[in-house]
């Protein structure tokens, strides 16, 4: 944990926090702070700073804060990722967060499995948890925005041509072509479409690019998901 990440809920002022549970622990076991010290924070969706140690013991710490740095920006991306299966889905949420895209969407695709939509990771509740893990990894405050789209089809006619408006849409798909692989960057705003293990069917390809999307190609090798993300970042924002 780089960023102690508050909530609202955890101030009882407005520049004072109390805090308990795996983030009491982590700052006893890890930082092994004292009353005194002063800690990177932020406020989920707000501003980042430093935390200092009023009281602390083995049930609370009492914090007085100093907020006035502003998050990171984020990256001009919308993520449509098809739901990968559960033991994943952690990593990718997480990851997500970490790289500083502030919108996903998980859709579902012909060759992801029905019992997907049916893990316990899907609750508002275990996404919200992840995504803060990601947040505190990469010192960020500003809360990913994730939506659930169980239906492929009206997802893609519907919503999909609205989301593309001034963006640039592309498909990783390694048997789509290539669209010269533009480059990104903070000035240019995109939507990337990444399908399941396997790939989107050649269907959901010609439906995305119906729709608006071009075909990305990031070479022969085929990736998994949870390290395609850092190399499709890595390789267009340059």
């Amino acid at each position: 944990m780089n960023l102690l990440l508050l909530e609202p809920e955890d101030l009882i002022e407005s520049n004072i926090a109390v805090i308990r549970g795996h983030r009491l622990q982590h700052i006893l076991d890890v930082h092994r702070a004292q009353p005194g010290d002063r800690l990177k924070a932020g406020l989920l969706n707000g501003k980042m700073g430093q935390a200092e140690i009023l009281t602390l013991d083995r049930q609370q710490a009492t914090l007085r804060l100093e907020l006035n740095e502003p998050a990171p920006d984020g990256l001009p991306i919308i993520l449509v990722l098809a739901l990968p299966r559960p033991k994943m889905l952690r990593r990718c949420l997480r990851m997500v967060a970490e790289l500083g895209i502030k919108r996903l969407y998980l859709i579902h695709s012909f060759r992801v499995e029905k019992s997907y939509w049916q893990s316990p990771l899907l609750s508002a509740g275990e996404i919200h948890r992840t995504l803060r893990e990601g947040l505190e990894q990469a010192k960020d405050t500003r809360l990913p925005q994730v939506e659930i789209r169980k239906r492929f089809k009206p997802f893609v006619e519907d919503e999909l041509p609205g989301l593309l408006a001034g963006r640039l849409g592309l498909v990783a798909h390694p048997y789509a072509g290539s669209a010269g692989n533009p480059a990104l960057s903070s000035e240019r705003p995109a939507l990337i479409c990444v399908g399941p293990e396997g790939g989107f069917i050649p269907y959901e390809v010609e439906k995305l690019l119906a729709a608006g999307c071009s075909p990305l190609d990031l070479g022969e090798r085929i990736y998994r998901v949870e390290t395609f993300l850092p190399l499709l970042v890595g390789r267009l924002f340059h």
